[in-house]
């Protein structure tokens, strides 16, 4: 039997999302933070958090989505709870399981309150072995009863990307469901089949074969990214030679696919740098060495080193105006968590530049970080104005139209699409393309 009750405990980038989707599906949500701002928000129809559609849908149905601070009442009203908060790096990269114990344990106390069977879903992205060696015995002590038999307990980490949460919610490639028993895994099954609109497949499986894959196909695709990344640099030294060509030549081969074969900067963000990091720590936990996604990550670290390289041949001045356009880790998101664009600037700043930034979502986000290291645009033609070299970091498509007459452009992924006509007045330098002409 369908559950009609939700409770969703985090209501951050994934967490409020998530409540807000169950509730136009139909579900009767109560969202959980011990973020007062954030409760009051979703109460009053808003939010604090900068995803496309997200408020809309809060708004929308305000009926079906409520919000508390108050862990054991949302419990007790509720049939199944999904639990996202944060997991952070710990010092050896795997992940910390803080929060999320912290949680387990207000919630385990309701349920240890309760009669009746009870759903606890894990969203967040925990290390192999966590599920089984220490949520699952926490949460029988906690609540003094059997999973299993007492309430069931499912690991349920999501593939999305931050900018298009919603859709990537609704029509998801595949739900990943690590189940503690048949009855758990059914049920949230059964969920899913009421959420999403495209009828993805459903794999369910134990809980250390979902929290490996979980890592895994992170860690599989920053190799792909960076791989790109790869092919970019061979092209811009090889005559004649565009990597553009290359990527949509490969990428009809079913085996490898086209998705995040686009050679430019490297990867950031809260998720992939991390997770490739784990899985190697985990591989290493179990006697394998793990050299490929070690390799990956300091690869793409490397990577600013190319947009570095291509302005020192410039032969610039010191105090020359570099403007970075974007300073998101990707597009429609103000996230800079492990943003190129931000190592960038910080580097360029470092070898006495005047570092000029702009982005439409990220410049708070972005001063928090770099502090007064950098001059912050308030829009995007007082940027271009104030500087001598444009360097577009972050694809962001307002910046496929931008007036550049008379800059140098350092196009990292080459947004900019009439590349003769723009070589008519700037200095265009596309990476990924022979030649990077400097002078």
């Amino acid at each position: 039997m369908l559950t009609a009750e939700v409770s969703v405990v985090g209501l951050g980038k994934l967490g409020l999302c998530m409540a807000a989707v169950m509730a136009d599906r139909g579900f009767r949500v109560v969202g959980v933070d011990i973020d007062k701002a954030k409760v009051e928000a979703v109460n009053s129809g808003k939010s604090l958090i900068p995803e496309p559609g997200l408020e809309d849908l809060i708004r929308k149905n305000s009926k079906n989505l409520k919000a508390t601070t108050n862990h054991y009442d949302a419990v007790k009203q509720t049939q199944t709870t999904f639990v996202i908060v944060p997991t952070p790096s710990e010092l050896d990269g795997s992940f910390s399981l803080k929060f999320v114990l912290d949680a387990l344990e207000k919630v385990g106390k309701a349920i240890a309150d309760k009669d009746s069977y009870h759903l606890v879903v894990i969203n967040s992205t925990v290390s192999p072995g966590s599920m089984e060696n220490r949520i699952k015995p926490f949460l029988e002590e906690v609540t003094g009863k059997k999973c299993g038999t007492d309430f069931g307990l499912c690991y349920n980490p999501e593939f999305i990307a931050l900018g298009d949460v919603i859709r990537g919610l609704l029509e998801p490639d595949f739900v990943l469901i690590g189940e503690s028993d048949p009855h758990a895994g059914f049920i949230l099954a059964d969920m899913y089949r009421h959420i999403c609109t495209n009828n993805p497949p459903i794999e369910r499986t134990s809980f250390i074969n979902a929290e490996i894959a979980k890592i895994a196909i992170n860690s599989y695709v920053t190799m792909k990214i960076t791989f790109a990344n790869l092919l970019a640099e061979i092209c811009e030294n090889t005559v004649g030679a565009d990597v553009d060509e290359v990527t949509k030549i490969i990428g009809k081969d079913s085996r490898i696919g086209s998705k995040y074969l686009k050679g430019g900067l490297g990867y950031g963000g809260p998720c992939f740098p991390r997770d490739n990091i784990a899985f190697a720590r985990f591989a290493e936990s179990v006697g394998v060495k793990a050299e490929l996604p070690i390799t990956v990550h300091r690869t793409n670290l490397s990577q600013v080193r190319r947009v570095i390289k291509v302005i020192e041949q410039l032969n610039l001045k010191t105090d020359t105006k570099i403007g970075i356009l974007g300073l998101s880790y990707k597009p429609d998101t103000p996230i800079v968590e492990e943003s190129q664009s931000i190592i960038l600037a910080r580097e360029l700043s470092s070898k006495g530049y005047v570092v000029h930034v702009y982005d439409p979502s990220a410049l708070e986000e972005a001063r928090k970080v770099l502090g007064n290291t950098v001059i912050y645009d308030k829009t995007l033609d007082e940027c271009i104005k104030n500087v001598d070299v444009m360097v577009l970091a972050t694809p962001w498509k307002l910046f496929k139209t931008i007036d550049t007459k008379g800059k140098i452009i350092i196009d990292c992924w080459r947004l900019l699409r009439d590349r003769e006509d723009l070589k008519k007045n700037n200095q265009y330098i596309p990476l990924g393309v022979y030649p990077l002409k400097y002078t």
